[in-house]
């Protein structure tokens, strides 16, 4: 591109000639002086006026010597004129002028002979103040002394976003030369995808004026396409003095090594992040599967692109761990994927039992207790952490290349293991990889040591609870009776909640509902000593609120255990029901036409208390009338207001089934949910004055 077509641009380029003044030109203001063969002035530039004072009328015609030099000089100055009207030969140099102003000024001359078409000779003077000259050339000299030296990249392209000078240091970022730049487009010289979008950036600011400043850019350069070098890189248009647009100046500083020590900090501060979520994240809950899960959550996608947990089998029902075994046997507990693929088939399912070769990678770790790395995986690595040869063809076609796996042990004991693998990560597992998997899994692994130990002291409590739980007939004098008892899920403890159904004489039933504040072990035996107090005190025909009374006296003796309960004796030949609670939720009476209504009773103290007397409610019992009792854990939530949800339990009592059997299964199925930390007891019974009572034998 010539010097016209790289400088000219919107109206005033025609046919390839630029009408508007170079812009040096104009900053140096070039005088032009023409004189004849004896030293007269015969033309005169506007810039000489603005150079020497005088305008053209004033200097054409006149001897440029009496006009422009001092005494002094014009001697010397007559004679360099006679020599290069003699010789030819140009001349450049400097010396003082006199102004029309009589000042004197230092002016760069550049005098050469000119002949014109009839032989005739004349001299042309070009003039410019020294000052400036002196000034503009120091500016170019040390802006390409500070460009070419300069170890940040720099770059002018013009309006097509082509080369036209670049610096050395820009040259080997991108690992060309700077001949191989100039005239080459920005694209054909760094054609990677993550360049386009600095390429867009040019034409807005081509097109804007407003500059971009350190973009930070990322990518691959043709001289090193397979290592990431970063970039921080400013834009802004360049334009001559009268606001045309020349191009477009590019500045760029490699900031390779901040960036990977930016990337290496930023590692370290996700590996601190990930150990603080497994803090948080694992172990969330006393349930060994769910924490094998979150393990998994925390660990996928951020340190692994597949992950399973396999814990040795024996481990969960407190067996003796099969680690004697060769080779070991293992159960699976969760697997996670960080995208769909097919390597998940190749560890087996959740609940699945597997016994892996010695050389497997699960089994040299319950062996050595100690995990084990491989970084590059190759086909026979692949092997060696799957059960079979096509679980390994699964992890091969995947493109996993990289593998681990760390022994889960807690308080010296060797629980399972964890295995990872990367695939779609294109890093390898390194030793801080390691590190950090190690640190999980051992958070892990405490959690579900802890998770074994409780639940078997919860299935011991929860046998304990049911053993001490009657089995209900569901027939007696003028009623039809269902219970239930549900226990807290898995991550809770077994509460103290239980029912009684108490079969009296002169056709009466004593209905029974109490809760133990507490849970565990402890709590269900206070609970069995509180049933069987409960089932004596009712064979002495006591008044409900007696009964209350003499088993609050009876729990101030079980200290630290306070309970809630209520006592309903019903009368089948008086179709009457005499109730008081002691701190516990009000029943609920439906009637026969299906309205329900919470009993407005005298609420009571807890038992053990002490020191207010308790309250019985007497109330009718019509046909088909049902009386539903319950401890709190069928109503109360963490979230919820207690109020509404006594509602919601009023509107589903609302609609008729037609058993209590049906209507509490109903009732558990649409007020329990998976994550209930109370466990539940509830008993209705529903009025039937024409059923007699089956004789004994």
């Amino acid at each position: 591109m010539s010097d016209t077509d790289r400088y000219a641009t919107g109206p005033e380029r025609l046919d390839g000639v630029s009408s508007s003044p170079s812009g040096l030109m104009d900053l140096l203001g070039v005088a032009a002086v023409l004189l004849e063969s004896d030293g007269r002035v015969d033309m005169w530039s506007p810039q000489a006026e603005e150079l020497f004072g005088y305008t053209a009328e004033e200097a054409v015609g006149q001897y440029a010597a009496p006009l422009l030099v001092h005494d002094p000089h014009r001697t010397l100055v007559i004679e360099l004129f006679s020599e290069i009207m003699k010789t030819g030969e140009s001349w450049a140099g400097s010396f003082p002028v006199r102004r029309k102003d009589g000042g004197r000024r230092m002016v760069e001359f550049r005098n050469m002979r000119l002949m014109d078409s009839l032989g005739d000779y004349y001299i042309l003077g070009l003039a410019t103040d020294q000052s400036t000259m002196r000034e503009v050339e120091q500016e170019v000299a040390l802006s390409t002394r500070l460009i070419s030296q300069s170890p940040i990249g720099i770059a002018v392209l013009d309006t097509r976003l082509r080369y036209l000078t670049l610096n050395p240091a820009l040259a080997r970022f991108h690992g060309i030369s700077v001949k191989d730049h100039l005239g080459r487009s920005f694209r054909s010289v760094l054609p990677g995808a993550e360049f386009r979008a600095v390429e867009t950036e040019m034409r807005q600011v081509l097109a804007s004026g407003t500059p971009m400043v350190d973009r930070y850019t990322v990518g691959r350069t043709p001289s090193d396409p397979r290592g990431e070098h970063a970039w921080a890189v400013s834009l802004y248009r360049l334009e001559d003095h009268r606001g045309h647009v020349l191009g477009i100046a590019e500045v760029v500083v490699d900031i390779t090594d901040r960036h990977r020590a930016a990337a290496e900090a930023d590692r370290a501060r996700r590996r601190l992040a990930m150990i603080a979520d497994g803090s948080a994240r694992i172990g969330t809950a006393l349930e060994v599967e769910r924490t094998a899960r979150e393990l998994l959550e925390v660990v996928v996608p951020d340190l692994a692109d597949l992950a399973a947990v396999d814990i040795l089998d024996g481990v969960l029902d407190q067996r003796a761990p099969a680690l004697r075994q060769d080779p070991p046997v293992f159960r699976s507990l969760a697997v996670r994927s960080a995208y769909p693929t097919e390597a998940a088939r190749a560890a087996p399912a959740p609940g699945d039992v597997v016994a892996y070769h010695a050389e497997h990678l699960s089994a040299q770790c319950v062996r050595t207790l100690r995990p084990h790395m491989i970084a590059h995986a190759g086909q026979h690595d692949l092997e060696r952490i799957t059960p079979d040869p096509e679980s390994a063809r699964l992890l091969a076609d995947a493109g996993v290349h990289s593998c681990m796996a760390i022994p889960l042990i807690a308080r010296g004991e060797v629980l399972g293991v964890v295995g990872m693998c990367r695939a779609r990560t294109h890093a390898p597992f390194d030793d801080d990889d390691l590190t950090l998997a190690c640190e999980l899994a051992s958070r892990a692994a405490v959690c579900i040591d802890n998770a074994r130990w409780y639940q078997q002291v919860r299935n011991t409590a929860e046998t304990l609870q049911r053993s001490l739980l009657p089995v209900p007939q569901p027939h007696h004098p003028g009623l039809e009776v269902a219970a239930r008892y549900r226990p807290a899920q898995a991550r809770s403890k077994v509460g103290g909640d239980w029912y009684d159904v108490i079969p009296l004489d002169d056709e009466r039933t004593a209905l029974v509902v109490g809760d133990v504040m507490g849970s565990g072990i402890e709590a269900a035996t206070t609970m069995g000593r509180l049933r069987t107090a409960t089932s004596t005190l009712a064979e002495l025909d006591l008044d409900p609120a007696k009964v209350l009374s003499h088993l609050d006296k009876i729990t101030r003796g079980l200290d630290p255990y306070i309970a809630t309960c209520v006592y309903a004796l019903y009368d089948a030949r008086r179709a009457e029901c005499h109730i008081a609670t002691a701190g516990h939720l009000p029943p609920v009476l439906v009637r026969g036409d299906g309205t329900p209504e919470l009993l407005d009773l005298p609420t009571g103290t807890p038992l053990g208390v002490g020191g207010v007397p308790f309250e019985s409610t007497t109330i009718t019992l019509g046909p088909g009338d049902r009386l539903v009792l319950y401890t709190d854990g069928l109503v109360e939530t963490r979230d919820d207001p207690i109020d509404e949800r006594l509602e919601v339990l009023l509107a589903l009592l609302g609609s008729p089934d037609p058993s209590v059997e049906e209507t509490c299964d109903r009732l558990l199925r649409e007020l329990r949910t998976a994550d209930d930390h109370d466990d539940v007891a509830l008993l209705i019974a529903r009025a039937d004055p024409l059923r007699r009572p089956r004789e004994r034998l």
